[in-house]
């Protein structure tokens, strides 16, 4: 789940180029020092290496030496395109100054917000040189741009680069709830998603006698803490939880609802806010992160975070108005900028260029 953009990105990219991704991750039950799966999915020729861990000093040396042995197997690139620093942007940098290889980077860690760890004089410094050589810095968000920038992450060219909605899957479902149906989707890290914020402002909703039906859709660090605080609250009538729910099984409960809500302390891109929108669905968010960029009064309301009595107002007024916004128009905003042949071809004029 955590490499899911970069995914989407890379299956972007091989519409329009030959693309090849080099994954590396540990792990501890791993029977070799070094395991290789390669395999062709959705048109991404894809190397998979598993490294075996062994205290932090030969993890490290492991981690590099298999980021080697992807790149020896992928076999001379055009150009390198790195997800996420910093660790493979200096895999990266080494190949520029070996072989002459050009990269571009895409960030999408909302490390660089205010809030957040964004620390170290060595990774600072490793960091900014990384990206000082890259022949291009993409962000999912103008938001991000301008942090990594105040972070003296300098670089000549900063572009946009949105995610990847599969505007394929996400699609509108024809259905009619008895009461409003809420829709929620997070990685269930209440730090940044603020999931008992949501609670508080569904208990406040559920005591001004509103009828309504929240469905809370993900699995994560803090799932179990939040059921029972559901429970404790008495909310067990009005909420309900699923887990983790993937695909044709996440579209068919995503698109049955009336409107999404997100709640988050910080967002760089708001992924599932914009699957939610592809869907047909209008959007309560908070105004945080990239979501400004996102939300406006054609999709849906903005409420300040933090604030459960604001974001439980406009989860009334939207119980209220949710058929007042047209699901085929909500779409197509997404299908506009975040499809993947519309990102793809921005990634093939990136690399051109």
């Amino acid at each position: 789940m955590f490499g899911l953009f970069v995914q989407r990105h890379a299956e972007a990219a091989a519409l329009y180029d030959e693309v090849t991704v080099v994954y590396v991750h540990p792990d501890e039950h791993a029977h070799h020092k070094y395991e290789i799966e390669r395999t062709t999915e959705n048109g991404v020729d894809t190397i998979r290496i598993y490294y075996k861990k062994k205290g932090k000093l030969s993890s490290a040396i492991r981690y590099y030496r298999a980021c080697l042995k992807g790149l020896e197997l992928a076999g001379k690139p055009d150009i390198i395109h790195v997800h996420v620093l910093t660790r493979m942007g200096l895999i990266a940098y080494r190949q520029k100054l070996l072989h002459g290889t050009p990269y571009v980077i895409t960030e999408h860690w909302s490390r660089y917000l205010t809030g957040n760890d964004f620390s170290g004089g060595l990774r600072k410094m490793l960091t900014r040189m990384v990206v000082k050589h890259a022949r291009c810095v993409t962000t999912v968000s103008e938001l991000l741009a301008q942090a990594m920038q105040n972070h003296r992450l300098k670089n000549p060219r900063y572009q946009l680069l949105p995610n990847v909605v599969d505007t394929n899957l996400f699609k509108p479902l024809p259905h009619q709830n008895e009461v409003p149906k809420i829709i929620h989707v997070s990685c269930f890290e209440d730090k940044s998603k603020n999931i008992s914020g949501l609670l508080d402002a569904i208990q406040l909703l559920q005591k001004q006698g509103v009828s309504f039906q929240t469905v809370l859709i993900g699995e994560g660090m803090d799932l179990e803490a939040m059921k029972q605080r559901a429970i404790d609250m008495g909310l067990t009538g009005c909420v309900r939880f699923t887990g983790l729910l993937q695909d044709q099984a996440l579209v068919d409960e995503l698109a049955t609802g009336d409107f999404f809500v997100l709640s988050s302390h910080y967002e760089t891109g708001g992924i599932v806010l914009l699957e939610a929108m592809a869907c047909g669905l209008p959007v309560v968010a908070t105004r945080v992160g990239a979501l400004p960029e996102i939300v406006n009064e054609s999709n849906g309301l903005l409420v300040k975070p933090g604030d459960a009595q604001a974001l439980a107002e406009a989860m009334e007024q939207c119980c209220r108005t949710y058929n007042n916004y047209k699901a085929e128009e909500l779409r197509n905003q997404i299908v506009k900028r975040y499809s993947k042949e519309v990102v793809g071809q921005l990634i093939h004029q990136l690399y051109f260029s």
